[in-house]
Formats: C-alpha cells, sequence, structure tokens
C-alpha cells in the first residue's frame, strides 16, 4: 500500500482495548501504523472490580470521569489514538430471570441507527482492517454483543454511498476480524504449561466451564506475533486501576512462560474483501501485498 495502514479496533468499554488485542495494536503502531480505538461507551455502569479501590467514595461518585482518565492513560501506553462513541453503558444484568437493561442504554439501542456513529467514524479514518467481537460478544454482555452487531452493519455500509449519507464520503474498509485471544487451545496450552512448572494455574475452572458448556471451538484464523509486546500490553491494562488487580488473575501466568508457550494474539477472520491464504500471521495479509 502506497497509503499509511490504518487499524481500527471497536470495543465497548474503556479497559476491552488493553485486555484483547492490546499488543496487536503496539506491535502494528511500532511499525508505523496508525491505529484507532472506537470505544462505544464510557463504562459508567462499571464496577470496582480492584479490591484495593473498592469502598473510594469519590471514584463511587465520579466513575465516568474516572475511567475516561484511564482510558486516556491506557491509550498513551499503546500509542494508539482513541474516540469515543458516546453511547451509555447498559451494565452487565444478574439475577434470575434477568432484570430489564437500563432505558436509554447502549444495548438497546436501534442497531442501524448506533451504527451511524460507527460508519461515520469508519469514514473520517478510512481504516483497512476492522477488529471487534463476535455475535457471542466474546463473552455475553450486552455491551458487547451490541458492539458485534453495530460493527457487522458499519463494515457494510460504510463503503455504500447511499446508506447514512450524512456520515462523509464512502470507505470501504478490506477486513475485518474477531478477537479470539480468550480461546481454548490457548487456554489449555498455559494451564498445561503451569502444571508442568509445578504452579498453580487459574484456568482449571475455565476450562471445566467449558466442558460443561459443551462450547463450540471457533475458527482461529490469524496468529500475530507480538510477544515483545505483552509488557505493554500489561502497563495498558493496569492503567485501568478501577477494573484490574496488579495482584489479580491477570497476572498470575508468569511473562517468560506467556512468550514461550503461547507468544500470539489470536484473530477470526469473519469478512474480507481481498485474498488471503489462511492461516495468517499478519492482519494486513492481501492488503499490503495489493498496494
Amino acid at each position: 500500500m502506497t497509503d499509511q495502514l490504518r487499524l481500527m479496533a471497536v470495543h465497548a468499554h474503556p479497559d476491552d482495548e488493553s485486555s484483547k488485542g492490546a499488543a496487536t495494536m503496539a506491535k502494528y503502531v511500532s511499525e508505523g501504523v496508525d491505529v484507532l480505538v472506537a470505544t462505544c461507551t464510557g463504562g459508567e455502569r462499571g464496577s470496582i472490580l480492584n479490591p484495593k479501590l473498592q469502598g473510594d467514595a469519590y471514584i463511587e461518585a465520579n466513575i465516568h470521569e474516572v475511567r475516561r482518565k484511564e482510558m486516556d492513560e491506557a491509550r498513551q501506553i499503546l500509542g494508539v489514538k482513541q474516540a469515543w462513541l458516546g453511547f451509555v453503558d447498559s451494565g452487565l444484568p444478574e439475577g434470575d430471570p434477568l432484570p430489564p437493561l437500563p432505558e436509554g442504554c447502549f444495548a438497546l439501542q436501534d442497531v442501524d441507527e448506533a451504527a451511524g456513529a460507527l460508519v461515520k467514524l469508519i469514514r473520517e479514518f478510512r481504516p483497512h482492517v476492522i477488529t471487534t467481537y463476535d455475535e457471542n460478544g466474546g463473552y455475553p454482555h450486552p455491551d458487547h454483543i451490541m458492539t458485534h452487531k453495530i460493527s457487522m452493519v458499519a463494515f457494510d455500509a460504510a463503503g455504500d454511498p447511499e446508506r447514512y449519507p450524512e456520515a462523509g464520503e464512502a470507505w470501504t474498509p478490506l477486513k475485518l476480524y474477531y478477537n479470539q485471544g480468550f480461546n481454548r487451545p490457548r487456554t489449555v496450552a498455559l494451564h498445561e504449561a503451569l502444571l508442568a512448572r509445578g504452579l498453580e494455574s487459574p484456568y482449571g475452572e475455565w476450562l471445566k466451564r467449558w466442558d460443561d458448556m459443551d462450547r463450540p471451538e471457533r475458527q482461529i484464523t490469524t496468529f500475530v506475533p507480538c510477544a515483545d509486546f505483552f509488557e505493554i500490553r500489561d502497563k495498558a491494562l493496569i492503567a485501568h486501576a478501577t477494573q484490574i488487580d496488579p495482584d489479580g488473575f491477570w497476572f498470575h501466568v508468569p511473562m517468560d512462560l506467556q512468550k514461550e508457550v503461547w507468544p500470539t494474539e489470536d484473530y477470526e477472520l469473519a469478512r474480507s474483501r481481498v485474498d488471503t491464504s489462511l492461516p495468517e500471521s499478519d492482519l494486513f495479509a492481501g492488503i499490503r501485498a495489493a498496494g
């Protein structure tokens, strides 16, 4: 490509960009790729998950503002650009039966209408590649599922000048991927490597739940080598202090083991308008060669 390569990562909440594909983004930034994170909501209804900050009255009263500052710090660590789509966090309903979602939240928006904000951003930024979540949201959070829905509409619509004519000049993104970092082969490999070292694995319960659910395997098509950027990923994660305990689950696997056993971040190619051969090691496979 004679033009600078551009990657857009569409996420539901601030912190999702640092737990899903962060090392990939940092790698591409280091190579001169222009990377933009599109954050659908402000995370207003997110709980304070870091036990060290629970009970902090200021944070509880100003969670939206605090999470915006955390996002800004993570953005700087990763070296990416970031834009807010402006929707309101839906929260994660719990209980049986599930309570209704709060009025006006992201997950209750009309999909076609909500996709207009993402179409506008795609036409402004002009990404060659977009990453998002699969139809299950990666996990069934209503905002993650809605993120998938608007991403699919926007990917198809952004290049059609007759759709969303008010959103700017049409631009056709070439590839769309689903984040699949929490896939079973990776989890099994890390689990077994930890046990082989005589270490405790945090993944035993995960694997048991997967077995109980009889969860179908996703087709992982693309393995991006990015182990050199795992430390940057972790720094970005820790920047989301309300959501991430630096002594918690995310950091139980020694860094050297991660790099040795599974040095990639993994994706599922969902749409492509260019020819490519699977498996891939580059989100821009088939695009670089087209230039």
